[in-house]
């Protein structure tokens, strides 16, 4: 069996907003990215030389629909499409005008947990038009753009889904405790990044406290006065800290957490630990208790904060999410 780990890297994200004024301030102006509005219902943030790393959509959703990830080689691709053909689930083909927007030649697209599309690619787009931007440079290249979190009721499920398409290897567990709940964070990756991939789940319960599909999205910047100038920017265009600057356990990167305009958070990063072939050889998981060794301390936390968590997780005890049960085996997959 072909092992595709190595081959896949995290390329764009989709997002449905109906507030797209305040993601093009929030996007420019506070995290500094460079900017393309295409038109009043499409904005585009590019990190680098691709067309496309954010594609911001209106629509009701207000939250990442689809997860685009690149595949290096089309022998890989086709392994990748054979196992979601052999598991029954359909894909379909990209439109010409959806890979456009996207910044890339060919897309297929499939179903993925909480209904969070997933869209595979092997040619992206690349322009020679100048970056305009606050930050020095983002970290891109062969670790792919970042990484997703993901509150589940079933995060192993999850974790058998990636592990199944895309050979997602068990990177280490984190154990925390936010608020009045328990969490257990495992952390995949895909290629040499720590992790594109954390799925979260309350210990003993199957519950979600999290109301958004996507709890944060991470993108790393190259030096780190971009992460300080970054977090003064959010807090002096007035968007919401999440938690301020603080250092990681297991990656060791340094980065704040703010609150997208749609209402996820994004986290701005700085120097996370890679696993480059050589450490690869003899890697082997462990649990971390506490996400951070140092701040990532909640800013202006309130009683309604913690109260409306507390909501969501009853609500989500009565509401189904949306999994790929033909695509999730969970024989191996750690608890």
């Amino acid at each position: 069996m072909t092992d595709v780990f190595g081959s896949v890297h995290l390329g764009y994200l989709v997002v449905e907003s109906r507030r797209m004024s305040e993601w093009q301030r929030f996007g420019r102006d506070a995290i500094g990215m460079h900017i393309d509005v295409l038109s009043p219902d499409v904005t585009r943030f590019r990190l680098d030389d691709r067309e496309c790393r954010f594609l911001i959509q209106k629509g009701d959703r207000e939250d990442v629909t689809a997860l685009g990830w690149q595949v290096d080689d089309h022998e890989t691709f086709d392994v990748i499409l054979g196992r979601v053909v052999k598991a029954g689930i359909p894909i379909t083909e990209g439109t010409p005008e959806e890979c456009a927007l996207r910044g890339v030649e060919r897309l297929w697209r499939f179903a993925g947990p909480k209904g969070i599309a997933t869209e595979i690619f092997t040619t992206p787009r690349t322009t020679s038009k100048p970056l305009t931007m606050l930050n020095s440079a983002f970290v891109t290249g062969a670790s792919g753009m970042g990484h997703v979190a993901i509150a589940s009721k079933d995060a192993m499920q999850m974790h058998g889904y990636y592990s199944e398409v895309f050979d997602a290897r068990l990177t280490d567990f984190i154990e925390e405790r936010v608020g009045p709940i328990s969490l257990r964070i495992r952390f995949l990756r895909v290629n040499e990044r720590h992790h594109s991939i954390a799925l979260a789940n309350v210990k003993g319960l199957a519950v979600n406290p999290i109301p958004s599909d996507v709890q944060h999205v991470n993108i790393q910047v190259a030096e780190l006065d971009d992460m300080v100038g970054a977090f003064e920017r959010v807090t002096a265009e007035g968007f919401k800290m999440m938690w301020a600057v603080g250092q990681h356990t297991n990656d060791r990167e340094l980065s704040f957490y703010c609150v997208t305009p749609s209402g996820f958070e994004l986290e701005v990063g700085w120097n996370p630990v890679l696993i480059t072939p050589e450490v690869e050889a003899t890697w082997e998981p462990s649990t971390y208790q506490g996400i951070s060794i140092w701040g990532h301390t909640p800013v202006g936390e309130t009683v309604l904060h913690k109260m409306n968590m507390f909501r969501t997780m009853v609500r989500s005890k009565m509401q189904q999410e949306m999994t790929v049960p033909a695509l999730s085996p969970l024989e191996g997959i750690p608890r």
